[in-house]
């Protein structure tokens, strides 16, 4: 079974107001879904994959559900507040970043910040913010060494959001963790190239196929638990 978060896709009927949204409502969702996929007498084991975002999500269910097993697709291994810094710090300077940093500070200890410049407000908009502090109350590393079911991490070695030394992060903190690095892939699993206007190309482009080795690997990890014959 396959889910779009809220406000996204096929749920975009289940949006909640943005200024009302807590991250920890993505991980109350999640488990609602594997709680029902449970009970479910057809469904002999269950398991999470989440991707980006889904993938702090997936590991915040799986300490709740307890599921046979979890994989990480693309899923930082820092703080969101320290991966918008790292991705601002390559797109701003001066003024705006150290606005940024100090923003970014704000919201980590739970404040709100009431003025944002005209150019960050696609960021740091005030309707976002709850949001986002929220989020950066996690630390995916601590939170995936929690972790005691069987887990695979799987990252692009061409994703240019969230590069291979955060999945690097994840596998040191959990050492029974699997690590698989794709050649080529990039954040939304598809083969790109490193360059930052041909990698963001693939983000649009459907008709690309997911990058090789990507299934093989979920499948060959998927076998060894018994989820697959």
């Amino acid at each position: 079974m396959r889910y779009d978060k809220r406000s996204v896709g096929k749920n975009v009927e289940a949006a909640i107001p943005e200024k009302e949204l807590d991250f920890n409502q993505f991980v109350h969702d999640a488990n609602a879904w594997v709680e029902q996929l449970v009970q479910d007498e057809a469904n002999t084991k269950v398991g999470i994959i989440g991707h980006s975002q889904g993938s702090l999500v997936g590991m915040l269910a799986a300490q709740v559900s307890n599921p046979d097993a979890f994989i990480s697709l693309a899923g930082a291994g820092h703080p969101i507040d320290q991966v918008l810094y790292d991705q601002i710090q390559g797109q701003l300077s001066g003024e705006l970043l150290q606005e940024s940093e100090e923003i970014l500070k704000k919201l980590k200890q739970g404040k709100q910040v009431k003025y944002v410049s005209q150019e960050l407000m696609s960021i740091f908009r005030p309707s976002v913010q709850g949001f986002m502090s929220s989020w950066m109350q996690y630390d995916p590393a601590w939170e995936f060494a929690k972790l005691e079911i069987p887990t695979l991490i799987v990252n692009g070695d061409n994703d240019i959001q969230v590069p291979v030394k955060d999945a690097q992060l994840l596998k040191d903190a959990n050492k029974m963790s699997e690590l698989l690095v794709v050649e080529k892939m990039n954040h939304v699993l598809k083969e790109a190239t490193k360059d930052s206007q041909g990698n963001m190309e693939a983000y649009t482009n459907p008709e690309l196929p997911l990058a090789s080795g990507l299934m093989d690997g979920i499948i060959g990890f998927l076998k060894e638990g018994d989820f697959l014959k």
